[in-house]
């Protein structure tokens, strides 16, 4: 008992040796990004986006980074980029992505395509010179490219946000608010960034067929991109009860496992070879 005892009456050095294990656990996912970059084994995963009345549409993709860790393993994006996000190696992994995104892009004229940025990376150079870059290769991308900012980010420095973004969409780069409803999203930031697309967080989207709850936010959440003229996508959908449930409700688009799940192989090469 004594052991426990001394733990259970130190709060202080339970809460140390925690922040220990949280610091130790940053250092060894910053180094596996670091060497994934340095080896340049990371890649886009995409996943479709479609029409929810006519799903065999895909409105747009999303391109996902993943990286490779020592082994070959293919690391989803939600496995580090909270601990590297407050790096500079986070603001690497979103010049990485747009990179790929571009280049994506560039290849498959017909298609449109999401990429995630951190509100962190607005203004930073490689970043910015990959995008002008891309921009000025072929002027077609611009109209193309959908750019995924999630709330809990925009949130973080707001003006500088619906400044970049108003910059961009002169443009026509698209914008999309990833995560809408996760956080705490000021309706009045909301108005003024101007979003052409908000992302409806999976949370209020699972189940909502049987879910009055969801069913409510969810038709809540349609009135305001209505007022704001923004389309609406779905998230995380899993079960054609969801999809018929959304697609009645008006929202515009989908996306999840029922639909495509991420894969590296772009789908746009797969449906080409099947159609030739």
């Amino acid at each position: 008992m004594g052991r426990a005892s001394a733990w259970t009456k130190s709060p202080r050095r339970v809460h140390t040796a925690l922040n220990m294990a949280v610091a130790a656990r940053d250092t060894e996912v910053l180094s596996m990004v670091e060497q994934a970059l340095r080896h340049n084994e990371v890649t886009l995963a995409f996943q479709p986006v479609v029409e929810a009345r006519r799903p065999g549409n895909v409105a747009f993709y999303e391109g996902l980074i993943r990286i490779f860790d020592a082994t070959g393993r293919i690391i989803p994006a939600k496995e580090f980029i909270d601990h590297v996000e407050a790096h500079e190696v986070g603001r690497l992994i979103d010049a990485v992505a747009l990179e790929h995104g571009l280049r994506a892009l560039s290849e498959a004229p017909s298609i449109r395509l999401s990429i995630n940025m951190s509100a962190r990376s607005m203004g930073y150079l490689r970043w910015m010179e990959t995008l002008e870059r891309g921009l000025a290769k072929d002027p077609t991308i611009a109209d193309r490219l959908i750019l995924e900012i999630t709330e809990s980010s925009a949130m973080t420095v707001p003006e500088l946000v619906g400044a970049f973004m108003a910059d961009m969409q002169r443009r026509n780069i698209a914008f999309a608010l990833d995560d809408f409803g996760a956080g705490y999203t000021s309706f009045r930031y909301l108005r003024e960034f101007k979003f052409d697309i908000l992302k409806i967080d999976a949370q209020f989207c699972h189940d909502v067929s049987r879910n009055p709850d969801n069913q409510a936010l969810l038709r809540a959440m349609q009135i305001i991109s209505k007022q704001f003229e923004t389309l609406t996508v779905a998230e995380g959908i899993e079960t054609q009860p969801e999809a018929d449930w959304l697609a009645a409700a008006g929202i515009d688009c989908i996306q999840g496992y029922l639909y495509g799940v991420p894969t590296i192989k772009a789908p746009w090469r797969i449906r080409d070879r099947i159609a030739g």
